[in-house]
């Protein structure tokens, strides 16, 4: 944490018992954004953040799905390691300078793209997030309607659609979900803390319990861990291995580019390396091992595959043992959504107007938002959704390779917090009327190149490396656009006292 006096005030800089307090802009700063005070969080908080990312109806499909590409078990474990490895590092890169300034993902964008210029990456992530918000409360909205329905049959005539698409029953439960979801939010980051601190566990208890009670009844002999019977050649499987790879780290694409609005609380670099890699690769592999247990189990069991975890635990005979079973999965569904979806949107927006949005008022747009974008329409249509993890991947990549390489490349490693919040022509991130605009040359020719390979049929297979693409693309762009920006030993010694 810096060691320097922290402070939000409007007025000049003033002098009090010795310490020089700095003048943090308006236009640029309020408490949420300002550098923390409450660098708390330990290694287990950190794990606690992946296991809501990773246990969830959607990463219990995403695990599912990598053994059914054909290839033998210790290929896709070997996928899977290297994808996660791929995060982690990833994750150690983002954290940096978020926990060393005590500002989330908006704040350090102002680094490169100007103090003004950050809302545009801002608006990107927040607009992403809002729309994964909506899909994620639909899909848990859905998880609770067919546990109404399985207690209570007589709700059945209330799923008939009945406006925009929506039964009444769905909109009741997406009104459930979409409150919970607000209450949680609305206490602020340390309920956000203590709930993903249970959320993510509680899982693995129903996730351990199911592998269990599945191996129970069909025993070990049925459980198989490729789950396909495709036959590929050494080539296909080769391609199929590199794409299960870029797979993982698009999939946690999103929560690892704001991955800072959560690091900023760190106690140490050391403390966030170590949740991360308990976090990933050991929870990760974990977790995908026991979700092929039950995948596998399904087939031997039940005469066919069920990948869905919500449909496996439904047909557990105990009713009770169901009710607890799709409870916790509802609540883990939460904990992503909140940590992945609603935090990131809160200071994204916050940052676009700091005096008229807080935090609070940040996540309540994302929230209102998310409505407004019926997203059961959204996700009714494959096609629209396969394009949507494209798009995702075609923004999110470059944004990424221009933060880590503005600041590891261009910055070495350095920077002057209290700049972040000077909005003006004085300080050392206002560049051109706050914008910088090389970080804007380097981000639109990425952004472009990522979407034609996303929109052109034949190349559908090389758009799952859109991720890739951008960030490399982006980097490399603004390394060379940037390259007599880079900071000299003196501006690095004295970036260096001023978060030191």
């Amino acid at each position: 944490m810096p060691n320097q006096e922290i402070t939000s005030a409007t007025a000049p800089s003033e002098q009090s018992a010795g310490i020089i307090k700095p003048y943090y802009s308006p236009k640029l700063c309020n408490d949420d954004l300002a550098p923390t005070r409450d660098q708390n969080w330990s290694w287990y908080n950190i794990f606690s953040f992946w296991m809501s990312d990773v246990h969830s109806m959607g990463g219990y499909v995403v695990a599912a799905s990598f053994f059914t590409l054909g290839l033998t078990s210790w290929q896709v474990l070997l996928c899977l390691l290297c994808g996660i490895c791929i995060v982690q590092i990833c994750a150690n890169l983002v954290a940096k300078p978020s926990q060393q300034a005590g500002v989330p993902y908006a704040v350090i964008c102002r680094q490169a793209f100007g103090v003004f210029g950050a809302n545009i990456p801002a608006v990107i992530r927040g607009l992403i997030a809002f729309a994964w918000y909506g899909i994620q409360t639909y899909l848990a909205a859905n998880a609770l309607m067919l546990v109404l329905l399985k207690f209570f049959p007589s709700l059945t005539p209330m799923t008939l659609p009945h406006w925009l698409g929506l039964s009444a029953l769905g909109w009741v439960c997406f009104g459930i979900m979409w409150v919970l979801q607000a209450m949680v939010f609305w206490h602020g980051m340390s309920a956000i803390k203590r709930f993903i601190d249970v959320a993510g566990p509680a899982v693995y208890v129903v996730m351990l319990l199911l592998a269990g009670w599945i191996l129970y009844k069909t025993g070990l002999s049925n459980i198989s861990f490729t789950l396909s019977t495709k036959t590929l050649t050494a080539g296909q499987q080769g391609w199929e291995m590199l794409t299960a790879t870029a797979l993982v780290v698009s999939y946690f694409s999103g929560p690892l580019l704001n991955f800072g609005d959560f690091s900023r609380y760190g106690k140490s670099m050391g403390e966030i390396r170590r949740g991360n890699r308990w976090g990933l690769p050991f929870n990760f592999l974990l977790f995908s091992i026991v979700t092929v247990v039950i995948v596998s189990g399904t087939q031997s069991l039940f005469g066919q595959m069920i990948t869905d975890p919500i449909e496996t635990v439904s047909r557990v005979g105990n009713s009770v043992a169901v009710a607890l079973g799709l409870l916790t999965m509802i609540i883990a569904t939460i904990g992503i959504n909140i940590v992945a979806n609603f935090v990131s949107p809160a200071f994204d927006f916050s940052n676009c107007s700091p005096q008229k949005i807080s935090f609070r008022t940040g996540g309540m747009i994302a929230a209102v938002g998310s409505v407004l974008l019926t997203p059961w329409n959204l996700f009714q249509s494959p096609e629209i959704i396969h394009y949507t993890l494209d798009v995702l991947g075609s923004f999110i990549g470059p944004l990424f390779g221009i933060l880590l390489a503005d600041y590891y490349l261009i910055k070495r490693g350095h920077m002057d917090v209290d700049a972040l919040f000077n909005a003006t022509p004085s300080g050392r991130y206002w560049y051109r009327n706050g914008f910088n605009p090389k970080a804007i040359a380097a981000l639109v020719p990425a952004v472009v190149i990522g979407l034609i390979i996303s929109f052109t049929p034949g190349l559908h297979q090389v758009a799952n490396f859109s991720w890739f693409i951008g960030a490399f693309l982006a980097g490399g762009f603004y390394r060379y656009i940037a390259r007599h920006d880079r900071a000299t030993s003196g501006e690095m010694r004295f970036m260096k006292t001023e978060v030191e």
